[in-house]
């Protein structure tokens, strides 16, 4: 993961000479870290009184909106599932990576106008943010629900013969229907119990009919077997099958009913197929919209604290830039020691 600091140093007399000193602080003698200038507009500033006021709202501003950054970010790796290589294609600011967006920022001139006052323009990301994150929890809570109750069909049909469902195993042939006398039972046998079965079905109760069991399925641990009794015979039938290490499976065909669980798996996967794709693009999309609102927040904390930070110290930021940190320690000493009049707004 790569981490930034956003730095606001003291401003010399030009720019160029705060970026020269920022640079020496943090590339000579030895690299400690990659720097990109981070250009902020001249925000209307307001009163001392406001923007100590402010600094703590956009603190809490700041962690809500990249709290709904991560869990936009972590919904579409729950939607694409499958496709989680591909999250990060996805997850893009105005069109490229974050790091790209991020070390070429540009304020947003449009979204955020630097006519407002600093706390309008927190208003108004405030307001965006929010509604982004509603939107999410309603789609969010329709997906899950659809991609819910089809996850449950599928697994209705998964599994053991033991508790899978048999609506898609057996079928009209296999039954003896409407007698008032016979009944057709299916019966989950072991691998390992198949001549054993065949040996002793018939004997397990009185009036079972002769050579009637059929091997309908199996998976690898067992068959299922189809059996024909009379109906006066089913309870004693299935309590010597359980003896036997034998398990009746509690089933009535009824056409109509595996027809509609039939047709709703269809519906349902149909359902989830037409929403993915508007999913995928809107998380996309606001996805992007949350981080660019995100940044700009950053930004408007670091001169929000920085107007602060020059009315203590008694000097004027004028230079503005992302630091890219590979040894935290060596930077922080290092600054601390370039900046030292300032070091405790620096990093406080």
């Amino acid at each position: 993961m790569t981490e930034f600091w956003l730095i606001s140093a003291p401003g010399e007399k030009t720019c160029q000479q705060t970026w020269d000193k920022m640079m020496a602080a943090t590339t000579r003698p030895n690299v400690l870290s990659t720097n990109h200038k981070f250009s902020i507009p001249d925000l209307k500033v307001g009163t001392l009184d406001v923007l100590v006021g402010l600094s703590d709202e956009l603190a809490k501003l700041d962690s809500f909106v990249e709290g709904v950054v991560k869990k936009v970010a972590q919904y579409m790796a729950d939607v694409l599932e499958d496709s989680r290589d591909k999250v990060q294609e996805n997850l893009l600011a105005n069109g490229v990576d974050l790091v790209t967006y991020i070390t070429r920022f540009q304020w947003d001139m449009a979204k955020y106008p630097i006519k407002q006052s600093l706390k309008n323009i927190s208003e108004i990301v405030s307001k965006q943010v929010t509604q982004i994150d509603n939107d999410l929890k309603s789609r969010a809570s329709a997906y899950n629900n659809l991609k819910g109750n089809l996850q449950n069909l599928e697994r209705k049909n998964a599994g053991s013969l033991l508790t899978r469902s048999l609506a898609d195993i057996v079928k009209k042939d296999d039954f003896v229907l409407d007698s008032e006398y016979l009944i057709t039972l299916l019966v989950v046998v072991p691998k390992t119990s198949y001549p054993e079965w065949q040996k002793v079905y018939e004997t397990l109760a009185e009036m079972v009919v002769p050579r009637s069991s059929n091997l309908l399925f199996e998976d690898h641990d067992s068959g299922l077997f189809s059996v024909t009794l009379f109906r006066k015979a089913m309870d004693d039938f299935k309590h010597k099958a359980r003896e036997n290490k034998f398990t009746v499976r509690e089933f009535q065909y009824n056409e109509e009913e595996m027809k509609a669980d039939k047709e709703e798996m269809t519906r349902l996967s149909t359902d989830k197929k037409k929403q993915f794709g508007p999913l995928v693009r809107w998380l996309k999309v606001n996805f992007s919209e949350a981080f660019i609102a995100w940044i700009h927040i950053k930004a408007l904390r670091v001169f929000v604290e920085s107007v602060l930070s020059a009315n203590r110290c008694a000097t004027v930021p004028r230079y503005w830039l992302s630091l890219l940190r590979y040894y935290p320690l060596f930077i922080r000493l290092s600054l601390e020691t370039q900046y030292l009049i300032c070091k405790r707004d620096l990093f406080e």
